[in-house]
């Protein structure tokens, strides 16, 4: 017999979700198949980067890169389309030593039946310089990462420990221009239960979002619509975020990754 509890341990929660519309489904299929209903807030869209051409000639000068650095499945996916865009394809990489951070970047990675050399032990990007599988000092390497707004400790550390960094923009991530009406009634209507936050920028584009839709609304606040509303993070630097925007975090997945945060989610329910 099969016991419900266990099966759908979130069965009864309306969980807001706020990655970008691209990245939503794998997320919301996990927390649908515990039983959750959930709800799309798209706090973020990817596009294109605002000029190909520093991409362009990284690539087009590959053999004099020592190292490749991509953080994201955002970065993997851009890169390797634009290297198939210039006549490229995986052999041009074989020279290279490819670090990622993340099974699921990874895992974007093989779809190229490509291989990483070196994923750190923890999925958040400090871990791969200290972790490094070899002397940074005078290692060319090339990073593609978002325009603008990501975070910049990655490469200051591996500056500081000698290596030669060359950041090229792969893509670009920014806020949506509106809000999503369900979403919207939903929040304002206290139907959800708990809202997921999978990186810094979501909460910031969120609360952007909220703020300008509450235009309308003069009797809401931000603590008002998520008094009974639980915050999900994915990790410290996510929740590092949520606590100057929202003052709380009231739920921080372990692992930092999808499945981790539906663990986390699924763990205060027992």
């Amino acid at each position: 017999m099969i016991n419900y509890k266990e099966s759908y341990p979130l069965a009864g929660e309306t969980i807001l979700v706020t990655r970008a519309v691209s990245a939503n489904s794998e997320f919301r299929q996990m927390l649908e198949a515990k039983g959750a209903t959930v709800l799309e807030f798209p706090a973020l869209v990817i596009k294109p980067p605002s000029s190909w051409q520093l991409l362009d000639r990284s690539i087009e000068h590959l053999s004099t890169y020592n190292w490749l650095i991509l953080t994201s499945a955002n970065g993997v996916e851009y890169f390797c389309q634009r290297l198939h865009h210039l006549g490229k394809d995986k052999n041009h990489l074989k020279h290279l030593k490819i670090a990622v951070v993340g099974t699921k970047t990874e895992q974007y990675l093989q779809k190229y039946q490509i291989s990483a050399d070196f994923i750190p032990p923890n999925f958040i990007a400090d871990s791969l310089v200290e972790n490094f599988p070899e002397s940074l000092s005078q290692q060319k390497i090339l990073f593609p990462r978002v325009e603008s707004g990501g975070r910049e400790i990655l490469v200051q550390e591996l500056t500081q420990k000698g290596a030669i960094v060359t950041e090229v923009p792969a893509y670009q991530s920014g806020c949506p221009d509106a809000i999503d009406e369900t979403a919207w009634d939903a929040l304002i209507n206290e139907v959800i239960s708990m809202i997921t936050f999978a990186s810094s920028k979501t909460v910031q584009n969120f609360y952007t979002l909220v703020n300008q839709a509450m235009v309308e609304y003069p009797h809401l606040t931000i603590d008002s619509i998520l008094k009974d509303v639980s915050i999900v993070s994915i990790g410290p630097q996510t929740s590092l975020t949520c606590q100057q925007l929202f003052k709380r975090v009231d739920i921080e997945a372990q692992e930092y990754t999808l499945e981790g945060l539906t663990q986390a989610i699924i763990e205060t329910r027992k």
